[in-house]
């Protein structure tokens, strides 16, 4: 389960399940785009895909350098998403690699 630290989100390693904040690198598997990760603690590395069905009001995390925010999918434009926050707090384009559906 993931939980908050400061203004992101940590991840549990799926081997040692040591919870961090883990910048993802592109990267490919099983010959579809993914996300690959690398766990300090334990050397263990894993991938995610990328998101390819996203739509507009599906609910998601978007990992940025500097926070993780959570909010509602507007648009979708090829390696692109546009995410707004509720109650309109915000809205801002981010990379396909950096939205995590919920």
């Amino acid at each position: 389960m993931s939980r908050s630290v400061g203004p992101h989100t940590a991840d549990p390693c799926p081997r040692c399940r040591v919870e961090a904040v883990r910048t993802g690198v592109p990267t490919t598997a099983e010959g579809r785009e993914a996300v690959g990760y690398l766990c300090e603690q334990c050397t263990n590395a894993w991938t995610r895909p990328v998101e390819e069905d996203l739509e507009a009001y599906d609910i998601v995390r978007v990992d940025l350098p500097g926070a993780t925010l959570y909010g509602t999918v507007r648009q979708v434009e090829g390696d692109r998403v546009q995410v707004g926050g509720t109650g309109g707090q915000w809205l801002l384009w981010a990379e396909r690699r950096q939205v995590i559906l919920y």
